[in-house]
């Protein structure tokens, strides 16, 4: 049987965990230096639906559908929209 240098194994797995360690304390004092807190997002984009008109989501459909405001998507089965753009009482959608 051959001996196997587990030793060398132990060292070598306790260098690169150290390594690791040490790149990712470096990037740490980097971005603190830097001033910067995270990365970069980029512009915000603009949600919900367009201006003037309701915004539906359906669960089992899994998307969202905009329709010109007081009408609902088609109630094909399964019929699960919930509306998400805020509406007032006086504006309920037709059923």
């Amino acid at each position: 049987m051959r001996r196997r240098n587990y030793g060398f194994d132990r060292r070598r797995r306790e260098d690169l965990r150290r390594a690791k360690q040490e790149a990712k304390q470096q990037r740490k004092t980097d971005r603190e230096a830097s001033g910067s807190v995270g990365p970069e997002m980029g512009e915000a984009q603009g949600t919900g639906a367009p201006e003037g008109m309701w915004e539906w989501f359906s669960p089992s459909r899994t998307r969202t559908v905009a329709t010109p405001p007081r009408t609902r998507p088609p109630a094909d089965p399964p019929d699960d929209w919930i509306l998400l753009t805020e509406a007032s009482e006086e504006a309920a959608p037709e059923a």
